[in-house]
């Protein structure tokens, strides 16, 4: 059971593990051991998921959401199985995570008649600089 927050717990039936060779470091021990993980999670058919959630995280996950609405995580960091696994759990917990807070939109606002005030003077006074380095003429 992974917990996300109060109202959001996956469980673990409906995440599946796929353990693959990673490459990179480890010597000839990358050819023998599947230490990287590849964690598989079907947002479009998790009964877990709120569906405003969902479609939050389908817009967050971006590449790694398939055509069919599964969810891939492929952690390679560590070098054994364990803190691989743990690493694709923690990923996604951060994914869900950020999916469910609902996003703050702005609200317009007027600017206030002191800071058009201000606007204006700076305006008046950049004007006053530019008209001054105008020609020099010889008016006497």
């Amino acid at each position: 059971m992974i917990i996300i927050n109060d109202h959001i717990r996956i469980p673990a039936d409906e995440l599946d593990f796929k353990f693959i060779r990673a490459s990179g470091p480890g010597g000839q021990n990358v050819n023998k051991v599947s230490s990287a993980v590849q964690l598989r999670f079907d947002v479009g058919r998790s009964p877990s998921l709120p569906e405003e959630v969902r479609t939050r995280l389908i817009d967050l996950a971006g590449k790694r959401m398939t055509n069919t609405g599964v969810l891939i995580i492929e952690a390679r960091r560590f070098r054994d199985q364990p803190k691989n696994r743990q690493d694709a759990i923690d990923r996604l917990t951060a994914l869900v995570g950020r999916a469910a807070q609902k996003p703050v939109y702005r609200h317009k606002t007027q600017p206030t008649r002191a800071s058009r005030q201000r606007l204006r003077e700076a305006k008046i006074r950049r004007g006053r600089l530019k008209r001054g380095r105008g020609r020099i003429t010889d008016t006497e």
